[in-house]
């Protein structure tokens, strides 16, 4: 029989100190895997570590899926679960294969009729949405939007009238250091009655979540989140 394809969340800040965001049900399956694909072997063994796995750090296996693997080498990574070994899923944070490269796998272990089981944990989309007060009914997630200002500018423009047409909440990510770029973007792109929302350090000690107006925005101090990891939201009327 194939193994199982476990999806192994982790804490959502970047040193991995709020481990007790994690499900005690999640961390038991996680302490008798002997092999894991993660996207960096360096901070895996960290929260590894934390885990308290039952082998050694250095007694399992940890092969790498990133955004630089290539298709011909996913096969490779799938071996395991052929063989009839469990296989453990970690992302860098929050919850595997969501914005996130583990999506591969994922989509190869069900050509293949492998079981695939998500564990419970922190997803910062989620959790974003949940804080918003934005319509939770109805949003999508947009990954990056362009870097170049122009093309962001544009691209803003057209989600809005997206969202104001079919009352869907918006959400994206940013590149931690170009945080206030975005800001600066979404403040002179979106309408003044549109309701922005800014999450930043999610789950951590750290963390702000507050929803104005765009109009209202303008008239506040930005938060302080240079380099630090936040989700934007917007709901236009």
């Amino acid at each position: 029989m194939a193994g199982i394809l476990y999806l192994i969340p982790a804490p959502l800040d970047e040193n991995l100190a709020q481990i007790e965001h994690i499900p005690e049900a999640t961390l038991q399956i996680a302490r008798t895997l002997t092999h894991f694909v993660v996207e960096h072997a360096k901070t895996a063994r960290a929260y590894l570590k934390k885990v308290e796995t039952a082998l050694p750090l250095q007694q399992l296996s940890l092969q790498t899926l990133n955004k630089h693997t290539q298709d011909n080498e996913l096969a490779a990574l799938l071996q395991p679960l052929l063989d009839g070994t469990n296989v453990g899923l970690l992302s860098e944070a929050g919850c595997p294969a969501v914005a996130d490269p583990g999506a591969q796998l994922v989509a190869l272990a069900h050509r293949h009729n492998i079981k695939v089981v998500p564990l419970v944990g922190p997803s910062s989309i989620l959790l974003a949405v949940m804080g918003s007060g934005l319509n939770g009914q109805r949003f999508s997630f947009q990954g990056y939007l362009p870097a170049n200002n122009d093309d962001r500018t544009k691209t803003l423009k057209q989600l809005e009238i997206y969202s104001r047409q079919n009352k869907e909440t918006i959400l994206f990510i940013e590149t931690p250091y170009r945080n206030q770029a975005m800001l600066d973007s979404l403040l002179s792109s979106l309408n003044p009655a549109t309701r922005l929302c800014i999450a930043v350090d999610l789950t951590c000690p750290e963390e702000q979540i507050r929803t104005l107006t765009v109009g209202e925005w303008k008239k506040q101090s930005a938060p302080a989140f240079h380099k630090r990891p936040a989700l934007f939201l917007f709901l236009a009327n």
